[in-house]
């Protein structure tokens, strides 16, 4: 049964298990409601860059840093969708698009991402987009064009938040969180590890987004990728075993939920990813960047596909039958 009334005490107890018993934990749990073996490959774009107004401490598109980012305005359309074609082509059925702004605003730039949407969403692919906060109103209309999922990370714990961000509040996030679950979109949201939080601040986080009144469909995990220039540029590397709790951890307390291997994963070998997989990730995003970081491409992942026996989920696995993406049946295809 799925819960959202889990203690601080009850997280606390599942995350500090022995770190074997844990993942063994998860992985039953993981084979008991969810395809083994299947995992969901997505792909992320940017597609306006740079020039953030934020102070998030670890982001190398904030205009305060100087990192090395070149910022550009929103792509055009055709370049958009011929990535959007190359990633279906390579496997993903997912494809997100990101763009570096607080909020979205109701302009020009916001009506041609909407178009975008519509546009991703005709080739059959879920189309997920991360904008920054957004309302009620442009929720909907997100809604309207197509997209499937959205994504707004709560980044760390409430207690740690103010040390990392400054630019808005927990609550702005929270809030966007609410106005996407209202408008009938799917929830991604998830956080990032190595920002010099205790294992307490990472619990807290957990137990934010498994007592939220549903928990998101997609979590993301992330290690931080340090860049030069931002105030996070000295932080050592995440391990593997603190990625295996946070993972085994999520798997547990959201057992429906896509637990999404993340940022970082260039630094890790097909070993540490395939612990990861056991620990009950089902959820990578593949091609060679992260908006602006490293990441395995397309070729490398097919391999360690290959390798460890693993097949790409179908795109609107989730969606009920009969369901439909702008009028149409959903594809099924990926």
């Amino acid at each position: 049964m799925l819960r959202t009334d889990w203690t601080l005490d009850e997280v606390t107890a599942i995350y500090n298990q022995p770190v074997l018993e844990l993942v063994t934990q998860a992985a039953a749990i993981h084979a008991q409601t969810q395809a083994t073996g299947e995992v969901q490959v997505c792909t992320l774009l940017s597609v306006k860059t740079g020039g953030c107004p934020e102070d998030c401490a670890y982001c190398p598109q904030a205009a305060r840093y100087h990192t090395g980012v070149q910022a550009h305005k929103l792509l055009p359309d055709a370049e958009v969708l011929a990535s959007a074609q190359r990633a279906k082509d390579s496997g993903s059925t997912r494809f997100c698009m990101g763009a570096a702004w607080r909020e979205i605003r109701d302009n020009r730039d916001f009506d041609r991402v909407l178009g975008m949407v519509e546009q991703v969403n005709g080739l059959g692919l879920e189309v997920c987009c991360t904008l920054g906060m957004l309302n009620e109103y442009q929720a909907e209309r997100l809604k309207e064009a197509g997209l499937y999922a959205y994504n707004h990370n709560l980044d760390t714990s409430r207690e740690k938040y103010d040390d990392i961000i400054t630019t808005r509040t927990y609550d702005d996030r929270l809030n966007t969180l609410e106005h996407v679950r209202k408008a009938g979109i799917s929830v991604c949201s998830g956080g990032i590890i190595g920002l010099g939080e205790t294992d307490e601040d990472r619990i807290a986080m957990l137990h934010t987004l498994a007592t939220l009144p549903a928990h998101p469909e997609s979590v993301p995990v992330n290690a931080l990728v340090p860049v030069q220039g931002t105030p996070l540029a000295d932080q050592p590397r995440v391990s593997v075993w603190e990625m295996l709790r946070m993972i085994a951890t999520a798997r547990i307390l959201m057992p429906h939920t896509m637990v999404r291997l993340s940022a970082g994963r260039q630094e890790m070998p097909v070993t540490e990813q395939a612990l990861c997989f056991l620990a009950g990730a089902n959820s990578i995003f593949s091609g060679e960047k992260l908006l602006t970081t490293p990441n395995p491409d397309f070729d490398a992942d097919k391999q360690m596909f290959d390798l460890l026996g693993l097949k790409p989920r179908k795109s609107f696995k989730d969606m009920p039958e009969g369901a439909t993406v702008l009028g149409k049946a959903a594809p099924v295809e990926a």
